[in-house]
């Protein structure tokens, strides 16, 4: 008889009900636990990850300006060190064409006016270079300073 009962009891709809409200209260716990647990882990985990990058970031920051600064500073180097080699390169051609005697010779004439023994030189003056050259006829009666910034404001306006 006892079996019956608790048959009866067992199928009885306020048992039921009982039963399925402790279970689903059961499982909403459960649920809730596992919720918080896995929210408390993945913020902690997210804070963790997010100091890590964060002391990364910091870390490296400092050294990769450095590394970009250098390189840039050793490719205005090389840029410098082929401008010069090209210099260099220009004054050996120079060099080596003033071991030509006859071109020593031209240079010589050129720029001293020389001429042989039995040539007639001659030296043109051009009158419109005399203009250019021509002072202010009113600079002797203003005072020095007005001359001088004159001169400045001659020397730095575009021509």
């Amino acid at each position: 008889m006892a079996g019956k009962v608790r048959d009866k009891d067992r199928f009885s709809t306020a048992t039921r009900l009982r039963l399925f409200g402790e279970q689903t209260a059961e499982r909403v716990y459960r649920s809730q636990t596992k919720r918080q647990a896995r929210r408390s882990r993945l913020t902690g985990r997210a804070a963790l990850l997010v100091l890590v990058v964060c002391t990364l970031v910091v870390a490296l920051a400092y050294p990769m300006r450095q590394y970009v600064s250098q390189r840039t500073e050793i490719a205005e180097q090389r840029q410098k060190q082929a401008e010069h080699r090209d210099n260099v390169e220009r004054l050996r051609d120079e060099k080596a064409r003033w071991q030509d005697d006859a071109y020593a010779e031209q240079r010589i004439r050129d720029r001293l006016h020389y001429v042989l023994p039995g040539e007639t030189g001659f030296t043109v003056i051009d009158p419109a270079a005399d203009d250019d050259h021509r002072g202010d006829d009113g600079a002797a009666d203003r005072p020095w300073y007005a001359n001088v910034l004159e001169g400045v404001d001659k020397a730095d306006r575009a021509e």
